[in-house]
């Protein structure tokens, strides 16, 4: 009633195939799985719920920003989850990884820093709720 809905959406509306290499940002709301190769920043948007998926035999070179990540391939730049990252057995990670719920599978590598995310430090929700 009063935020986000907290459901994630497990549908994959967009594929980018193992044999496709796209260079150039990519802006995306609701499901999508990469196989291929992308050379820019991939931007979920923030008004709607979104997965990303980025398999075994992707690369990503670039930021990636979305609601739930699940990373089991190749990310070369920072990685920012707003929900939950899922970090899988073959997942290789070179940046910064900030997130607000992490899985992290034996296996994963990540070269940078890992940094929580706390949305609860929202200043118009604690003045509004310490007002009596």
């Amino acid at each position: 009633m009063f935020g986000k809905k907290s459901g994630v959406n497990n549908t994959i509306d967009s594929l980018i195939g193992a044999n496709t290499r796209i260079e150039g940002n990519i802006l995306f709301q609701g499901g999508l799985r990469i196989d291929g190769q992308v050379v820019g920043n991939i931007l979920a948007s923030p008004d709607h719920p979104s997965m990303l998926v980025i398999s075994e035999q992707a690369r990503v070179e670039g930021e990636v920003h979305g609601g739930h990540l699940v990373v089991n391939g190749t990310v070369v730049g920072p990685l920012m989850a707003a929900d939950m990252l899922e970090l899988q057995p073959k997942a290789r990670v070179k940046g910064n990884v900030h997130y607000k719920a992490l899985e992290m599978h034996q296996g994963a590598i990540v070269e940078g820093m890992l940094i929580h995310v706390d949305e609860s430090q929202r200043p118009g929700l604690k003045l509004a709720a310490s007002a009596g």
